[in-house]
Order: structure tokens, then C-alpha cells, then sequence
């Protein structure tokens, strides 16, 4: 028992960092994905009422 090694804890504690700031190719302005998602409801609404209606 005497003869067994201690393990220290790593200094990261077990976190690994590969980059700091990470630049995505395509980029989205915040308004244009609310605009989106406006869209997306308003044809959700329209084809709801028509199955309905229809």
C-alpha cells in the first residue's frame, strides 16, 4: 500500500479551453431572426385557419 502513487488533481480541473473566441462564417442580425420567426407564425396562423375554414 505504501508503494501506490498519488495522483495530483489537474489545474484545470478537468476543463479544456480549445479556443477563446470562436468567429462563425455566417452571421444573423437579432432583428432578422425576430422578423423570421414573425413570418413563420403568420403562415402557421394562415394554415391553421384554412384547414379549419376550408
Amino acid at each position: 500500500m505504501a508503494n501506490e502513487k498519488i495522483r495530483m488533481p489537474s489545474g484545470m480541473g478537468g476543463l479544456v479551453r480549445y479556443f477563446d473566441e470562436y468567429k462563425s462564417k455566417i452571421e444573423f442580425k437579432p432583428g432578422l431572426i425576430v422578423l423570421f420567426v414573425i413570418i413563420v407564425i403568420i403562415i402557421e396562423i394562415i394554415l391553421h385557419t384554412s384547414i379549419i375554414l376550408g
